[in-house]
């Protein structure tokens, strides 16, 4: 349990560090619009020149736990407080010890999304966040729980980038913003969702007995028998569906293929799978 324990905040302080480090070296320096809380806090500072940004992101955060405190639990709360504090501290501190200089903007924003987006997705999967938009993405997501949270994360950033590109008073600005934005969305819910690599395959055979039984004992893998009908003959015939890892999608078709060469085959993939033999649910998953 405590190793558990250590190796999550592990993840979480390297997820931190990213997160700090995207901001300090790729948006900060080349003024390009970085979304959610750290974006505004970007905002605020570069009209005022203070506070520090992480600082302010520390104050901008503390109204939006108490608001979802009760909706997620203390539990998950506390966490996220955590990782908060280490993130706002960690943009200020490597701010004050490294200057970073400016650098071609396209690779700012496509180090910077990369950066991101593995940030959060560590920061996720370990059932934290950084708070701000990372926070409200997860209560949006009691309510829209069929959206992926990094689609939710872009439609919150992208108000605050558009802003950020009035206050610099840079269209570039923005539109690299946006770039990163993308960019960090994707690597962000590749990270989530995308290494659960799983297929589905639904199987029509004549040889529906010989097959299932290929697919449970040589596979591994669960099946299930569906009853279907030929739109033209109109005869019965039974459709088997098999949810399998990506790895094993070259083994299944070839066992198909050697005990029914007429085996009619269609694999899908499988944007989740939760259940025995995969990925099991957690209360408040993303």
């Amino acid at each position: 349990m405590f190793q558990n324990l250590i190796k999550k905040y592990l993840f979480i302080i390297a997820g931190c560090s990213f997160y700090a480090l995207a901001f300090n070296w790729c948006y900060a320096p080349n003024n390009i619009a970085y979304g959610g809380f750290t974006g505004i806090a970007q905002i605020v500072h570069t009209l005022l020149g203070f506070p520090p940004v992480g600082t302010l992101v520390f104050c901008m955060n503390v109204p939006l736990f108490l608001l979802g405190w009760k909706l997620l639990g203390g539990g998950l709360l506390v966490g996220s407080l955590i990782t908060m504090t280490i993130s706002s501290f960690m943009i200020d501190l490597v701010g004050q010890l490294w200057t970073f200089q400016p650098m071609e903007p396209i690779l700012a924003c496509i180090y910077g999304g990369v950066l991101l987006g593995a940030s959060l997705g560590l920061i996720l999967s370990q059932g934290s966040s950084t708070g701000g938009t990372d926070l409200l993405a997860r209560l949006l997501k009691l309510p829209f729980a069929w959206l992926p949270i990094g689609r939710l994360l872009m439609a919150l950033d992208l108000t605050v980038i558009c802003s950020a590109a009035l206050v610099f008073h840079s269209l570039d600005s923005a539109l690299y913003g946006l770039v990163g934005l993308y960019i960090s969305t994707m690597v962000l819910d590749t990270m989530l969702y995308g290494l659960d690599t799983a297929k589905v395959a639904y199987i029509i055979t004549s040889k529906t007995q010989e097959v299932t039984d290929i697919l449970l004992h040589e596979l591994d893998r669960g099946v299930t028998v569906l009853h279907g009908q030929g739109g033209w003959s109109g005869e019965e015939r039974q459709v088997l569906m098999c949810a399998f890892k990506q790895k094993q999608i070259v083994a299944m078709k070839q066992y198909v293929k050697e005990l029914d060469p007429d085996a009619f085959l269609i694999v899908c993939d499988a944007h989740e799978v939760l259940g025995q033999g995969f990925r099991r649910y957690q209360k408040h998953d993303i």
